[in-house]
């Protein structure tokens, strides 16, 4: 009886730990998301603003390939 007393609380001990270990993974995964999505808005307003300092689209990659050639 000792036996399977035990056995039914290692199952109990090894459920609390996949879900512990389920809610940190999902807790990574979505600090790496936000992480990404600030880091794309970032260059996004990166570029617009290189875009608006430059004149427009056209100037802004004249401008880029004028600067990597030199």
């Amino acid at each position: 009886m000792n036996t399977a007393h035990a056995m039914a609380k290692t199952r109990s001990q090894s459920k609390v730990k996949a879900s512990a270990s389920n809610e940190l993974a999902k807790v990574g995964v979505r600090t790496i998301g936000i992480a990404a999505g600030l880091i794309g808005c970032w260059a996004t307003a990166c570029l617009v603003a290189g875009v608006i300092s430059s004149g427009g689209p056209v100037s802004l990659v004249t401008n880029f390939i004028s600067a990597i050639i030199r």
